[in-house]
């Protein structure tokens, strides 16, 4: 592949998930501590198609769970750099991001295990709020979305505070307001 294009799948990159993926896995990396391969084994892809994708070799993650795992990874990572998150509680929300992610479909939630896969009636809050979360940052960057919600406050506070506790809040604020209003679904 030439230069040219891997520059254009660089800006394929940017234009699909906010960033060429090389500087959001180096930004997860960095952030983390992490390897490559302990990011890819996180993310849930194989060590060489990680490498693919930070190389521009590839555009596209064909792998929705792995998206997901990437947007709550970086969601984290804001988190983080926010110090919000302490050392001993990144670790456990590494690993439960490994272990879980949540897929919803038009009649009925998939929650796949590292084991096993199975169909529940109702996603329990925090992986409705996952999937929220990865939803939001799918389309827009946290500084976009903070920017989003400070726009709409005066006019519609309930959809700047939507914005702000699942957008760029943190995950306990988010699942605390899914609960509180858990009843209008």
């Amino acid at each position: 592949m030439d230069d040219e294009q891997l520059a254009r799948n660089r800006d394929a990159q940017a234009e699909l998930y906010g960033a060429p993926l090389r500087e959001l896995f180096r930004r997860l990396i960095d952030t983390f501590g992490l390897t490559q391969s302990q990011l890819a084994s996180t993310v849930g892809v194989s060590a060489p198609m990680l490498s693919q994708l930070m190389g521009a070799r590839r555009v596209k993650m064909g792998n929705p769970a792995a998206m997901q795992r990437i947007h709550a990874l970086s969601a984290l990572a804001d988190e983080a750099e926010a110090g919000q998150v302490s050392p001993e509680e990144l670790k456990s929300r590494i690993d439960e991001i490994r272990s879980v992610s949540g897929v919803l479909t038009s009649s009925s939630y998939v929650r796949s295990t590292d084991s096993a896969q199975t169909t529940t009636a109702k996603p329990s809050p925090d992986d409705v709020v996952a999937a929220i979360r990865g939803l939001l940052r799918a389309v827009a960057s946290g500084q976009e979305l903070h920017d989003v919600a400070a726009a709409l406050v005066g006019d519609h506070p309930g959809l700047a505070e939507l914005i702000r506790v699942y957008g760029v809040g943190r995950q306990e604020d988010a699942v605390d307001h899914y609960r509180r209003h858990e009843h209008l679904l």
